[in-house]
Parts: structure tokens; C-alpha cells; sequence
């Protein structure tokens, strides 16, 4: 998968009308502008309040919910937490995405796992000179430190060295509070 990828998934959402975001690991190569290496997925961050608009303007694709890591039909109930993960994919091309519903009111993002971990939706995303938005490369950090796999230290070790002061700074008290034991926090100060 090549930054092409990108290119296509901005193609087919730049006519929705709501916020949506490149994730994961094409975010952070976003960021830096150019792929540091192997993808095997694109997913995209879309507003929880936004998930049936996005339903209506992909309609000629079929969507499962994640429950408790399973693949399940989503009919066009709302989605609420724990619910976060929707697969899709296109039923004419075949082109699957993966959309994470993001908790985001007015003008405030709010960490999912722990909503005293927040900030401003203007420093949530960025968007790259030729119009793709993606997310902020700390917030993509934040959800990486879970379970951090080897692409994820790969990444973090790839960005971390151009994040401005501020960034740095929000990223390790949010992992702070999330996951105060982290080693990436050492790289942080």
C-alpha cells in the first residue's frame, strides 16, 4: 500500500460535509511527508455524532461494527461507547477502510479511554498542502501506547524528533495520565 492510498480515500471523501481525518500510522507519514513504511490498512477518524451521515454519503458500501474485537452487521442503529471501530467496504470495488469514532463536541476532542485527556479540535488534525486532512501525530501516538507494537515504537521513533516543544509536552502528560509507566516517556522530556 503506497501513499496513493491516501490520494484515493481524499478522493472519495472530499465531497463530506463533516470532519473526517487520516489515522494510524498514514497520519504520522503524513506529517513527516513521506512513507516510512509498510501499511497494511488506511483508516480514517470521522466524529461519533458524524457516523450515519458518513452510512448515507458511502452508501454504496457495507459496514460491520466491532464488538469486542468481532465483526458484526451494522444496520443504522447509533453507535455509542465501547463501540468506537466500523469496517467498510466498497461493494463495487472492493476498496475496504476502516473509520474510529472519535468523541468530539463543538470544538474539543476528548480521549476516549480517559476523558480528562482532551484538547482543542483546531490542534486535533492538521491538513497536508494538497487538502488531506489526518490527525495531529501525538494524538496517533496516544491511542499507540496500549498495546504498542513494533510499527507503533516505529513510528513514535520515526516523529518523534519533529514534534514541536508543545506537542511533546501535551503527548507526555497525556500518556502520563493514561499510561504512566510508558518508555517513551523517557524520549519525551
Amino acid at each position: 500500500m503506497s501513499l496513493e492510498q491516501c490520494y484515493k480515500i481524499y478522493k472519495q471523501m472530499k465531497d463530506f460535509n463533516k470532519g473526517w481525518y487520516i489515522a494510524g500510522g498514514w497520519a504520522i507519514d503524513l506529517y513527516l511527508e513521506k512513507q516510512t513504511r509498510n501499511h497494511h490498512d488506511i483508516e480514517i477518524a470521522i466524529a461519533r455524532n458524524d457516523q450515519l451521515y458518513l452510512k448515507e454519503y458511502l452508501h454504496n458500501w457495507t459496514f460491520n461494527k466491532v464488538i469486542k474485537g468481532k465483526l458484526s452487521f451494522w444496520e443504522n442503529e447509533y453507535l455509542e461507547l465501547p463501540i468506537h471501530e466500523i469496517h467498510g467496504k466498497n461493494d463495487k470495488t472492493n476498496d475496504e477502510l476502516e473509520v474510529l469514532l472519535n468523541e468530539i463536541e463543538f470544538n474539543d476532542w476528548k480521549f476516549r479511554r480517559d476523558e480528562s485527556i482532551t484538547c482543542k479540535l483546531d490542534s486535533f488534525y492538521r491538513v497536508t498542502n494538497k487538502g488531506i486532512p489526518y490527525l495531529s501525530p501525538e494524538i496517533v501516538l496516544l491511542y499507540k501506547v496500549r498495546n504498542t507494537r513494533e510499527k507503533d515504537h516505529q513510528d513514535f521513533k520515526n516523529v518523534k524528533d519533529y514534534l514541536s516543544f508543545h506537542k511533546k509536552a501535551w503527548l507526555r502528560e497525556a500518556i502520563m495520565i493514561h499510561h504512566p509507566n510508558h518508555e517513551w516517556l523517557e524520549d519525551l522530556i
